[in-house]
């Protein structure tokens, strides 16, 4: 029996819900058909939007968006990381950034609240202020599967390293970054801190990523990708909508460990 296959499923998400959900359905069945059995969606995959038309485009849990994850997981017999949606919250006007794992069976197994909150401004490039409509979230998750532990992340997760180190751990040995980073700062940094995150902490990282253009007027990145364990691109996409597959090696992620023993060697508390 070989290895497993991981997926990551580049879009262009927009403004119409339904849509959304149904390229996803259609992308996600091409990785099935692939061979995948993980399949990881970008950051916001379900909806994007303005601000001012978020209220109406939340979704609870359960609800429609998580509704649509279980279902799509469980018709196709995969692993679904449904990169991340607003998750309607207890506070009007606020939501959660949240990645939900769900199982081949459809059961979700992990809910994950993006901790960092994406405020920056870059003049004459990107100025955005995620925390205006979103709140953080506070707990490192991860979830056993059956090819691997993986630790769940979102976007700008990607830039404090500390989460990793708590994810691994928490026995991470995949790591899934879906993200909507943009071109400005993703032609600079993307790669080399995707490459970071699996070097140092010795996973594989999956990293589908948004393409086309956000509702705030910015180009998005593309180039989703898959990194190994030793920090080689193993999958790699360009521009538009699409998906990168790449096998999940066990016996790699162990030799690196045990060859280049890191993490057992780390001298700081916890």
């Amino acid at each position: 029996m070989g290895n497993p296959i991981a997926a990551a499923i580049q879009m262009e998400s927009g403004t119409d819900l339904a849509a959304n959900l149904e390229r996803a359905r259609a992308l996600t069945q091409r990785a099935a058909g692939a061979g995948a059995t993980l399949v990881v969606l970008p950051e916001v995959f379900a909806w994007r939007g303005l601000r001012a038309d978020e209220a109406t485009n939340v979704s609870a849990i359960p609800g429609p968006v998580s509704d649509f994850l279980r279902a799509v997981a469980r018709e196709l017999g995969v692993t679904l990381v449904g990169g991340s949606f607003l998750e309607r919250s207890e506070r009007p006007g606020m939501s959660y950034n949240t990645s939900l794992l769900v199982d081949a069976s459809g059961t979700i197994r992990a809910t994950y609240r993006k901790m960092h909150l994406f405020d920056v401004d870059l003049p004459g490039q990107v100025t955005v202020r995620e925390s205006d409509g979103r709140i953080p979230g506070t707990d490192v998750v991860t979830a056993a599967t059956d090819v691997g532990t993986i630790g769940l992340s979102i976007c700008y997760d990607l830039r404090f390293p500390e989460l990793y180190r708590r994810l691994v751990r928490a026995d991470a040995t995949i790591v899934t970054i879906p993200a909507a980073f943009t071109a400005y700062t993703g032609a600079a940094h993307w790669e080399p801190l995707l490459r970071a995150r699996a070097i140092e902490n010795q996973v594989y990282v999956i990293a589908p990523n948004q393409s086309g253009k956000s509702p705030h007027g910015f180009p998005d990145y593309g180039h989703s990708m898959i990194v190994d364990p030793w920090g080689t691109v193993v999958a790699r996409a360009d521009d538009g909508e699409g998906i990168v597959t790449a096998e999940i090696d066990a016996a790699l992620l162990t030799r690196v460990r045990r060859e280049m023993p890191c993490l057992g060697h780390t001298r700081l508390p916890s």
